[in-house]
């Protein structure tokens, strides 16, 4: 079968926050003028939101410029926040709350909202399709479409049926071709996609290393009584300890749910360490576990989350295309938000490319005035003043980080005179098994913890059977005579749905992908201590559908 093309004036890869605020603003624009501009919007996912997760307490910033009327429209954004705690976490049953004057500036959280991002996105996918965009759920964007002189010309949707081995299967369809004047990469954290933009071209060649963590998740439905409206709590500390950093929170929704959560810095150097196991245990620390105890456990899930903040962000354009959002890092670290600051970047693109296709050069070029545009706007400023809040949590440790973000985001307001910077790449920090001692992690009980077969369970996770591994290894050796032998086989542990198992037959090892588990979170992308795997799209519509998260 040959491949089909369609051509669009502009394709948007991903269905975030970042690409429908993108997708919007250019039909907001075009309308406006009276322009013709067609826009396609492609997500991996199922449908709109399948795949999105975020903890999230929302900032309405970006929202209320890009739909001012979103509340007289129906945005899902009913729950204000209406009570916002900070606790240290001193052990498994000790915990103090801290004041709210010595909690940084940046995260106290007055007039912002509980969300289901993933709600919000699907809210964003219709209004988008009312302005005219084209959204096509269910095809994922494997390849990038370059001509000769290295210019982006549109990307690739994978083809479908395929068996394991490769062969065609009946059901075969080959890709589509969609070619573009300009391309939008808004894939999220750890895009497939912009990673290779960014390889490729260099764009980070003056920038910091980029830092993840792993954010994991749950939804609960909890005794009335328990429920209360609109409150917010973060917290540091325990489970966590040592040179382990991160943070949790719990969030009081509407409808007797709460959300709860650990967020695990993947710049942790103890092989041993499951940030899934940590999550379960920290359910039973008593402040959480007087929430949740005689509830319900309803949907789980994990992503990545691009925390490099200002000092690790690439450059965003090339010729032909831009990275928007979190794909290229526009989280703000020191409010632990970057929705409202992906939703920006992605209206600064759309301005940006509708400028140029009104003066017709738009085909092909790159749009420099992007990095202009960028850096006059309060999405430069806002990251700039939060530029060494990750940074100073890793040189310094909990404690002195917090001291240090306190007096720059409290005192000062993000107008220190210096930049700090943390050049050391996450999976370079994992140190040798031999260094460190196996971990005990308490069995899960099935009421507050839980084994990650049964979560994966929860996150209605399905791939379609019989198709090639997504979970691609450079050197099939390498988990083993490395990973293995070296870090006692991590990614049995850093993983939180159960992908990777290390399989003992006689006196040999093998490492066993089950791959259908995934829930395409990236941690193995980003964590792999010899980046071997390398995590590329299985077929569109595969992965998590996630449902209120």
């Amino acid at each position: 079968m040959e491949e089909e093309s369609l051509e669009y004036d502009v394709v948007i890869v991903g269905g975030g926050p970042a690409g429908l605020a993108t997708a919007i603003r250019l039909r907001q624009l075009a309308a406006n003028s009276g322009t013709e501009l067609s826009v396609c919007l492609l997500e991996k996912g199922s449908e709109i939101g399948a795949h999105t997760l975020s903890g999230a307490i929302f900032e309405t910033r970006a929202l209320d410029e890009l739909l001012p009327d979103w509340r007289s429209m129906g945005a899902p954004l009913d729950t204000p926040v209406s009570k916002d705690d900070f606790y240290f976490f001193t052990g498994p049953k000790g915990s103090m709350r801290i004041p709210h004057i010595f909690v940084p500036a940046s995260m106290h959280n007055q007039g912002n909202y509980v969300a289901s991002l993933g709600d919000l996105c699907r809210w964003l996918g219709q209004q988008a399709e009312i302005l005219g965009v084209d959204i096509f759920s269910g095809f994922a964007a494997t390849d990038i479409l370059l001509d000769d002189n290295e210019i982006v010309r549109g990307v690739r949707t994978g083809e479908m049926g395929r068996d394991a081995r490769g062969d065609l299967k009946n059901s075969h369809e080959p890709g589509i071709n969609l070619f573009a004047k300009q391309t939008v990469f808004a894939e999220g954290s750890r895009g497939h996609l912009g990673r290779q933009l960014i390889e490729r071209f260099g764009l980070d060649a003056n920038s910091d290393a980029q830092h993840y963590a792993l954010g994991l998740k749950e939804v609960w439905e909890v005794l009335p009584n328990k429920h209360h409206v609109g409150r917010v709590l973060h917290g540091a500390g325990w489970p966590l300890k040592g040179r382990t950093s991160g943070g949790s929170f719990l969030y009081h929704a509407g409808e007797s749910q709460v959300v709860v959560g650990l967020i695990v810095d993947l710049s942790y150097s103890n092989p041993y360490i499951s940030p899934f196991e940590e999550f379960q245990r920290f359910k039973h620390h008593p402040l959480i576990k007087s929430t949740l105890e005689g509830g319900k456990r309803l949907s789980y899930g994990a992503r990545s989350i691009t925390k490099g903040g200002m000092n690790s962000l690439p450059k965003q354009t090339v010729p032909g295309g831009l990275i928007v959002g979190c794909n290229g890092g526009t989280l703000n670290f020191a409010k632990i938000k970057g929705t409202h600051t992906a939703m920006r970047s992605g209206m600064i693109a759309a301005e940006t490319i509708f400028e140029a296709f009104k003066s017709n050069i738009i085909k092909g070029e790159e749009l420099k005035k992007f990095s202009d545009r960028f850096k006059n706007s309060w999405l430069y400023r806002e990251l700039y003043q939060s530029r060494n809040f990750g940074p100073a949590l890793h040189k310094f440790g909990l404690m002195g980080g917090a001291l240090f973000n306190f007096f720059e985001q409290s005192i000062l307001r993000g107008r220190a005179l210096i930049t700090l910077h943390d050049r050391q790449q996450d999976h370079d920090m994992l140190q040798p098994a031999s260094e460190f001692s196996p971990i005990d992690y308490p069995a899960p009980d099935g009421i507050l913890s839980f084994d990650r077969l049964s979560s994966v369970f929860v996150s209605n996770t399905n791939h379609t059977e019989d198709q090639p591994c997504h979970l691609t290894l450079k050197d099939a050796s390498l988990p083993i005579v490395k990973n293995h032998d070296i870090y006692a086989g991590p990614e049995s542990r850093y993983c939180p749905a159960a992908v990777y198992e290390f399989i003992t037959e006689g006196e040999t090892v093998r490492l066993q992908i089950n791959s259908q588990n995934c829930i395409h979170c990236k941690t193995c992308d980003i964590k792999d201590p010899s980046q071997n795997i390398v995590w590329v799209p299985p077929e569109g519509g595969g992965g998590p559908n996630y449902q209120g998260m």
